[in-house]
């Protein structure tokens, strides 16, 4: 029996650790708490889940609460339907149902359907516990008046309790991995199936929790009982020691288990009943309080999620614990000081820390050990560090060096400097020390030498040394680095050379021989045969600020910058040392995933980096150490779902729904969405589209908004996509379709029934134009025609008085003339003479009249060199002795066809009057064109007119004075004749200057040039 006890024990108990790196500790995880103050007003935190939807659904005793990452909301069955009161238990099954454990009974929705309590899980039985086995039968633990355990499988329910019965009340519930189905009830833990039921005793008041142990055993959490694991036919304990202390181990009465959770990584959350949570890694226990940021103490329940973060519920509050790529270590994890100086990693698998405050080891087995003072260092603020080709661990310190020899430091007296910024070793084993006095050199632990920098031409002392090819690089804190081999500076290498600006630190040779230097301000360098090239934002990192480079065992480049942590693939790195101009595709790590951020250096002494036996790398940053494994980052593979939550067109809501229709005239459109990551919701990346309006992919980084404003009527879809902190892309996103109606105006029966109204309104209008023009060309024509047959009537009527007349006198001559021949030919021979006097009169008069029909200005306008032409032929003809004087007053302009015409008639026919009949010594034609009034006076001192015929407007039988005044009238002028006995005649017409000076349109001039257009009259 003691033997297997002593098994038992020995099983129960967790291997320790074998490996170097310290087990993760609570501390280094993020944490994130929401309060009340945070707008999570849950109530105490009962239970979590989460559905394949995404939503992370947590019941407290306020009521059912959904959570997205960012925002809580309170979920209340649909159409109007209650939640029982006090969720308790949750589970998200397989199938996306949601089961809602309440003190009145069990419920559940899928997501379509909502039962509000399930049969024979009626009102009055609390539903404590929750459980899916790998059969896909739902399990529930029973608080009443007797415990029971219930089974639903494909809607029926069962429910039963073992013979002696679980007590009051069924508390927890687990499946190991052999399939068995543990129950912990009030009468103790119950082995439920398969088989009988098999009863185990707790030693313990309460049983609290169950969960199982990293290679699936069944853990039982009894308050104040410890942890319980089953061995034979009894509960064993389950023990750990406290982090960092090998031989300290936890009492059962210390841990007060209410809630338990291991995690995918086989860690074992212990939520307590007042001392928050204990988390067991590797054997090893460290506590998180809320005097850590705990949100409270008294742990109500514990859930992973799918990205596997963390979920603590408190009294108070939430919180989520998420692992990160970088891990920092601190006094929690056993630094012996806040402050880092250097690490080293050493031949013998450890890890060494120097610190202000001693000299932390970690060693390949996992314990850590801490050296000062009284391990034989001089001081305890530890400095640079070095292992020489001899395997020695050189350390320097605030009062001078020492060697690592048999687990104790060696102090080497009278140390060359005070301050020793970096040391390295060539192959014949040499130890060189750069400190602020100089350049030193030790050999087998002796000062040879110690040369000071000005001897060596160096303007400043270095802050990094490094062996290679017999000779040792420097670098400097201002800039630039120097290769001093025998004594003498060979080589110097600054910006000008194409090496990067700012400090120079972070010196490394790999193994091509290729010297690589971190600059402060340009980027990597990397020298080869006297040759510098420069990797730096311009082929594509983030920063130029680089602290160090490191490369793993994949050839894969690291960097620690001023932005975070960066890594260049092998392929990339290769592509841009063959071309110094290939732009390179690094990976980024931030201060969101847990690196120490810092602008200037991360440590004033040398080493800062160190590769650790397993890979990994150590650095310091920002006076912390870090710890980055690059062959096991960290990483959220969880594509996101994605979800398009609500539609508000002009602050209304509407349903979310493919087919949504929205009301006509809806301007201002915003849809919010969702992607479902709880990991680092803040990282989360959108594309967004609206197909019909948007031509590419909208980018949107924590923006869960997309605002539309003015679209047109029509068929919309919105597309969005979503990539969690890691830049997985849920590609398949989420879409809504929904159209915009049209207002009445909008249709398209509308926009026929405008244009068919519009074209025949312009056709209406057209024709309304059309017979206004028709009837004002036809007043026009009617008009001119009156005006043609007046001056026609006229012409006919002088060609009656004149012509016609004229020759009917000559006809009865020469009638005459016929009868008296041949008898009386003297006689005939004088009528005949007077006939052919008479007939020439006629032709004179008839070439008058045609000339009258002929003449015109219409080819020049000049009206007065018309008249004047006019004035000459006239004096020709008639013999007279006088002539006619045109005179001009004001600057001539084009005159309006009709004026035109008609002035010049008027005044012809005045000209011909006082030529033919005035018997007139001088003729006066005076022309004046003022802006307002065009005047034509035509004056002649001739024998006058007979008042008598002045007043009547004209002389029986003759048409003159008649035709000038309806010309003058056609003109829209007026007429003056003043004369009398021998006193002459003054003829004088005028015409308002915006009526003789008018420019007619285009058609208008055509028209009236088609009906003032003289008669082609031949002569």
């Amino acid at each position: 029996m003691p033997g297997l006890l002593l098994a038992a024990a020995l099983l129960a108990s967790p291997p320790a650790a074998v490996a170097l790196d310290p087990p993760l500790q609570v501390a280094q995880y993020t944490h994130t708490s929401w309060t009340a103050r945070d707008g999570a007003v849950l109530g105490l935190v009962f239970a979590m889940a989460q559905t394949p939807d995404g939503y992370l659904w947590i019941a407290g005793s306020f009521g059912l609460f959904r959570f997205d990452g960012l925002r809580f909301e309170r979920w209340q069955p649909p159409d109007g339907q209650l939640l029982p009161s006090g969720p308790y238990s949750l589970l998200a099954s397989r199938d996306g149902t949601l089961w809602i454990g309440t003190y009145s009974g069990l419920s559940s929705w899928d997501g379509k359907k909502f039962v509000y309590r399930h049969p024979q899980i009626g009102e009055g039985r609390f539903v404590t516990s929750l459980l899916e086995d790998r059969d896909g039968t739902v399990w529930a633990g029973v608080l009443g008046k007797r415990g029971e355990l219930c089974a639903i499988r494909a809607g029926q329910v069962d429910c039963r309790a073992p013979e002696g019965g679980f007590g009051a009340f069924v508390w927890s519930l687990a499946q190991d991995r052999s399939g068995a189905l543990w129950v912990g009830a009030e009468s103790g833990v119950w082995r439920w199936s398969p088989g009988e039921p098999r009863r185990y005793a707790i030693p313990g008041p309460r049983m609290g929790d169950m969960t199982t142990t990293a290679d699936g055993q069944v853990l039982a959490g009894i308050q104040r009982g410890g942890i319980l694991q089953p061995a034979g036919d009894r509960l064993v304990p389950y023990r750990f020691r406290r982090a960092g202390k090998p031989d300290d181990w936890l009492a059962d009465d210390e841990v007060m288990s209410n809630k338990l959770l291991r995690d995918r990584d086989g860690g074992l959350w212990i939520g307590t009943t007042s001392a928050g949570i204990i988390h067991v890694k590797d054997g090893q226990a460290d506590t998180f309080t809320r005097a850590d940021g705990l949100s409270g103490n008294i742990t109500c329940s514990l859930f992973e999620d799918r990205e596997g973060n963390i979920w603590f519920g408190s009294e108070k509050g939430l919180d989520r614990f998420r692992k990160l790529p970088v891990t920092i270590l601190s006094t929690r994890q056993g630094l012996p000081d806040e402050v880092t100086r250097s690490v080293v990693a050493t031949r013998d698998g450890s890890v060494w820390v120097g610190t202000g405050n001693g000299l932390a080891r970690w060693k390949d087995d996992g314990t850590l050990q801490v050296y000062r003072e009284r391990d034989g260092l001089p001081a305890s603020q530890v400095r640079s560090q070095y292992q020489d080709a001899d395997g020695r661990l050189w350390v320097n310190t605030a009062r001078g060096l020492a060697y690592f020899a048999n687990e104790r430091f060696v102090a080497v007296d009278g140390g060359p400097s005070d301050h020793v910024h970096a040391m390295g070793g060539d192959a014949a084993g040499n130890l060189w020390v750069s400190g602020n006095k100089g350049l030193a050199r030790l050999h087998k632990g002796q000062l040879v030498d110690n040369v000071a920098w000005a001897d060596l031409g160096l303007p400043e002392e270095p802050q990094g040394i490094l062996a290679d090819k017999g000779g040792l690089w420097l670098s400097f804190w201002g800039a630039g680095l120097a290769f001093l081999k025998d004594g003498k500076v060979q080589a110097t290498y600054t910006p000008a050379q194409g090496l990067g600006a700012g400090q120079v630190t972070g010196l490394r040779v790999d193994e091509k021989g290729a010297l690589w230097a971190a600059t402060g301000k340009g980027g990597l360098s990397r020298i080869q045969d006297g040759r510098v090239t420069t990797l730096s934002a311009a082929n594509g990192l983030p920063c130029n600020a680089i602290h160090w480079s490191q490369q793993d065992d994949n050839g894969s480049l690291w960097m620690y910058t001023e932005c975070g942590l960066l890594r260049v693939s092998h392929d990339d790195l290769a592509a841009w040392i063959a071309d110094p101009n290939h732009g390179v595709t690094p990976k980024l790590w931030g201060a969101a995933d847990g690196v120490r951020l810092t602008v200037t250096p991360p440590a004033y002494y040398n080493p800062d980096v160190a590769k650790g036996p397993h890979g990994k790398f150590w650095f310091v940053g920002a006076g912390e150490v870090q710890i980055v494994d690059p062959y096991h980052m960290p990483s959220n593979p969880v594509p996101p779902p994605v979800h398009i939550e609500t539609l508000v067109a002009d602050h209304q809501n509407h349903p979310v729904a493919n087919g949504l229709r929205l009301p006509a005239l809806s301007r201002d459109i915003t849809i919010e969405f969702a992607a479902l990551t709880l990991a680092d919701p803040k990282s989360t990346r959108f594309r967004y589209r609206l197909e019909g309006h948007d031509n590419d992919w909208q980018e949107a980084v924590d923006r869960r908004l997309a605002t539309y404003t003015n679209l047109p009527p029509g068929h919309y879809r919105f597309r969005v996509k979503a990539a969690n902190n890691s830049g997985v892309w849920n590609e398949e996103g989420a879409q809504l379709d929904f159209s915009i109606l049209p207002a009445f105006y909008q249709t398209t029966w509308f926009r026929v029934a405008c244009a068919v109204a519009f074209i025949g309104l312009a056709w209406g209008g057209f024709q309304l134009w059309l017979h206004m023009r028709i009837r004002r060309l036809h007043r026009e024509f009617e008009a001119t025609l009156e005006a043609r047959v007046a001056e026609r009537t006229r012409i006919a009527r002088d060609l009656h008085d004149t012509l016609l007349q004229r020759f009917h006198g000559p006809l009865l001559e020469l009638q005459a003339v016929l009868n008296l021949l041949p008898d009386r030919p003297r006689e005939s021979k004088q009528i005949l003479t007077r006939a052919v006097d008479h007939v020439a009169e006629a032709i004179t008069e008839g070439r008058d009249t045609v000339q009258a029909l002929r003449t015109s200005v219409l080819e020049t306008n000049n009206l007065s060199g018309a008249l004047r032409e006019l004035a000459e032929n006239l004096a020709h003809e008639s013999g007279h002795a006088a002539s006619a004087h045109v005179e001009v007053h004001g600057t001539p302009q084009l005159l309006h066809p009709i004026v035109r015409d008609e002035t010049f008639r008027i005044a012809g026919e005045a000209l011909r009057n006082a030529f033919r009949h005035a018997d007139a010594k001088r003729i006066d034609v005076e022309i004046r064109y003022d802006p307002h009034l065009l005047c034509v006076r035509v004056r002649d001192d001739g024998k006058g007119i007979d008042p008598e015929v002045l007043s009547r407007g004209e002389k029986e039988g003759h048409f003159g004075l008649g035709g000038m005044h309806e010309r003058a009238k056609l003109a829209g002028g007026k007429l003056a004749v003043r004369s009398g006995p021998g006193a002459g005649t003054e003829v004088e017409f005028s015409a308002p200057g915006s009526q003789a000076y008018g420019k007619p349109s285009s058609a208008r001039s055509r028209i009236l040039r088609r009906l003032f257009a003289p008669s082609p009259i031949g002569k």
